[in-house]
């Protein structure tokens, strides 16, 4: 089983927030970074260090491969 760590997520999440700032007057997060946004939270709140890749859901396992193939 292949495993994410907090500090990748945060990394990546960094990463889609440069390449599409938030925006409207909400500063809505591109969907990419809303994604990773999601687990990173739960990682936080459970003081997890790492999750499994497979907890992700599409959006936030695709973003996050893009970053790593940056």
């Amino acid at each position: 089983m292949m495993f994410v760590s907090i500090q990748e997520l945060e990394a990546a999440i960094n990463y889609w927030r440069n390449q599409s700032p938030a925006s409207g007057e909400a500063l809505q997060l591109c969907a990419e970074a809303s994604a990773l946004a999601k687990p990173y939270a739960m990682m936080i709140v459970q003081g997890s260090a790492r999750i499994p890749l497979d907890v992700l859901d599409e959006t936030a396992r695709s973003a996050l491969k893009v970053f790593l193939a940056r």
